[in-house]
């Protein structure tokens, strides 16, 4: 499956969407994304994971990598809405005590364009 990824930046901070599976295949994609949006230095990122069907242990290092780098910035990498088969994975492996989850994406990144 095909992962796309967008991200809105506002504010010094960055909403980053992502839709389909996170998998050794489709990492790398993201990976590429986080290190992209990394260097224009965001305070805080939030990634909506309310459209991700499948996380495995590739896709969740690529998550702590960008959350270490975000840390080493001075800043903060959200998770928000994951799907109840992703929030599994975070409760097993204990990083649902790691990320800062949400159960939906913050209020302030609902602000559509022209608001």
């Amino acid at each position: 499956m095909e992962l796309k990824v967008s991200t809105r930046s506002h504010a010094g901070s960055a909403l980053v969407a992502i839709t389909g599976e996170i998998d050794l295949y489709t990492a790398p994609h993201l990976q590429t994304e986080f290190t992209r949006l990394l260097k224009e230095g965001p305070s805080r990122v939030v990634i909506d994971m309310s459209a991700v069907d499948f996380c495995d242990s590739t896709g969740m290092n690529v998550l702590l990598s960008a959350l270490k780098r975000m840390k080493e910035q001075g800043g903060t990498l959200e998770v928000a809405a994951p799907r109840p088969a992703v929030r599994k994975i975070l409760q097993v492996t204990g990083l649902d005590s790691v990320f800062t989850v949400h159960d939906e994406v913050p209020q302030e990144f609902l602000i559509t364009e022209g608001s």
